[in-house]
């Protein structure tokens, strides 16, 4: 399994501990989730309806503010490991340093993959990808400048996972255009990882290819009713993002304040700067708060949001030994 955030299994067995003893920062995963409420003893024991799965994707719909065909799966992952299908082999650019899923499952499908640093780079290549805004390092691109890139590549993806909370940088209105395709994950924002659930928005012909792929029960029923409660509920997701905003806020003030340096972000997780970064996750480690470092950058901690105010003084207080 590559590198990733979450890998609270590897924090146990070097620091021990229960697993709900730790505060695990290592995501992007809101840590005040969605109030799941109850689900019906049908949506565990009966096999989805064409009706209730399409009552989903009108509720992805409506969160995403788009018309364009949507089909759900078991995570945005899942669409991930589906795109080398949606075209012959060709060309594949990635926008890097980004998601390290995207380059190892294309080359794994014989797809000619390269990483590209700027956005003009993308121009040419048979399949772009770029995830915006980006993980780790919050860099992001308007929705202008992304869609002028549409006519100079044969095929756009652009991994939206963490702009629930930024809706203002979604390119989700423009998927019915051909070329392009939109992965959503619901878990992140929603707080819901568990629940395995994600999106792919696109072109009619893309969507029924990924839908072909995904065969007739893509998710399962409690992940059906979750979301379609909760992508329709728009209150919470305003009260939400407006509090991911103040909170990321908050938590580059108390970082920053000991001195060290923002590298970027989005409103679910922040990086940062350090002379050694190893040495500050094994420093959290010891009050059992997970973080997330990276072996090609030695330098960078990234760190999730803290959720209620008992784990905002827990880090607060190691941060300031």
């Amino acid at each position: 399994m590559r590198e990733h955030g979450g890998n609270l299994d590897q924090a146990q067995q070097r620091f021990g501990g229960r697993a709900e003893d730790w505060i695990d920062l290592s995501t992007g995963i809101n840590r005040l989730p969605y109030p799941v409420g109850g689900v019906s003893v049908r949506a565990w024991s009966a096999l989805p309806s064409r009706y209730e799965i399409d009552a989903l994707h009108q509720a992805a719909q409506h969160a995403y503010r788009t018309s364009a065909p949507v089909v759900a799966m078991g995570g945005a992952q899942a669409a991930i490991q589906l795109l080398p299908q949606l075209a012959p082999r060709g060309r594949a650019r990635i926008l890097a340093p980004t998601y390290n899923e995207y380059a190892p499952v294309l080359s794994a499908a014989g797809w000619e993959v390269e990483e590209v640093s700027e956005l003009d780079a993308l121009a040419g290549a048979d399949l772009a990808i770029v995830v915006n805004p980006n993980n780790p390092d919050g860099r992001w691109y308007t929705p202008a400048n992304l869609f002028a890139l549409l006519p100079r590549v044969g095929r756009l993806v652009i991994d939206e996972s963490f702009t629930d909370a930024v809706p203002h940088l979604s390119l989700a209105s423009e998927a019915v255009r051909p070329g392009l395709v939109i992965l959503r994950s619901f878990g992140k924002f929603y707080g819901l990882a568990g629940l395995r659930l994600g999106f792919a928005l696109g072109h009619a012909d893309d969507i029924a290819k990924l839908a072909a792929m995904s065969g007739p029960w893509p998710v399962s029923g409690a992940a059906i009713a979750i979301g379609c409660r909760a992508l329709r509920d728009d209150d919470w997701a305003k009260a939400t993002s407006a509090r991911l905003a103040r909170d990321s806020v908050r938590l580059d003030a108390m970082v920053q304040s000991q001195g060290l340096r923002l590298v970027g972000g989005t409103p679910l997780f922040r990086l940062y700067e350090m002379p050694d970064a190893l040495a500050a996750q094994e420093k959290l480690a010891s009050a059992q708060i997970w973080s997330r470092v990276f072996v090609q950058q030695p330098t960078w901690l990234r760190l999730g949001l803290p959720g209620d105010e008992s784990e905002w003084s827990r880090l607060a207080e190691v941060l300031a030994r």
